[in-house]
């Protein structure tokens, strides 16, 4: 079942869109939060998000800017109640991929959410794959591959492994991986990067795979191998 994450502080208006896309076959959450959403993003799968333009704490471009910033690139289609240029500008700008103005029809904001759908599926169908020499990263699937042996990662254990993949042989500090992974400010006294590195050693040594995450004491992690594929799916 596909899954959407619909973020809006309007509870009219939110209720109709989660009521349209349940009918529809579609799994819904819904926050009226942005940066609730922000972090049910970064931490659940989802196909598509559909955003209020405005929201209590954070507008609707930041929520989309932060998720792009964090190499989060889910569908995002933004709701206003307004049809202002400048705003719907500013929401493609800072990365949404559609833009509805108030009042639409359910059956108008379907045919966008399946048309952002479509577009997901062509853009990721060949484009979903990391390699190195020793193992292969499923984007999609969320699945390391070695020999013919899978091992199922979570979503938060995918993105880490995929953002150290892309930087294969450059030393990574503790900060960029937090801020890059997880979207927050880097505290120092957490060890959520030791403890999520030491998830992913032990699912790669379950392959067979000899130590591809080597620390690198006083300044961080290092990914061994060159790394072949795409960048994270639109």
């Amino acid at each position: 079942m596909l899954r959407v994450l619909n973020i809006h502080d309007e509870p009219a208006l939110g209720q109709v869109i989660t009521a349209s896309l349940t009918s529809s076959g579609f799994s819904v959450d819904m926050t009226h939060l942005g940066l609730t959403g922000v972090t049910r993003a970064i931490n659940h799968d989802y196909d598509v998000v559909v955003l209020g333009q405005t929201l209590p704490d954070v507008s609707g471009p930041a929520v989309v800017s932060t998720l792009r910033g964090v190499g989060i690139q889910i569908p995002v289609l933004m709701v206003s109640n307004t049809s202002d240029t400048a705003q719907r500008i500013q929401g493609l700008r800072a990365g949404a991929d559609d833009y509805l103005a108030t009042p639409f029809s359910p059956e108008e904001m379907l045919a966008r959410v399946e048309v952002l759908l479509r577009k997901r599926a062509r853009h990721t169908r060949d484009s979903a794959l990391l390699r190195t020499q020793h193992v292969e990263l499923d984007l999609i699937k969320r699945k390391l591959v070695h020999a013919g042996r899978k091992q199922s990662l979570l979503p938060t254990e995918c993105r880490l492994l995929e953002f150290m993949m892309q930087h294969a042989g450059r030393v990574l500090t503790r900060c960029e991986m937090f801020e890059s992974v997880w979207g927050h400010h880097f505290d120092p006294g957490t060890n959520l990067i030791d403890v999520h590195v030491g998830k992913l050693r032990r699912k790669l040594a379950a392959l067979g795979l000899p130590p591809l995450i080597i620390t690198v004491r006083g300044a961080g992690y290092r990914f061994e191998g060159p790394t072949s594929g795409s960048p994270h799916p639109a």
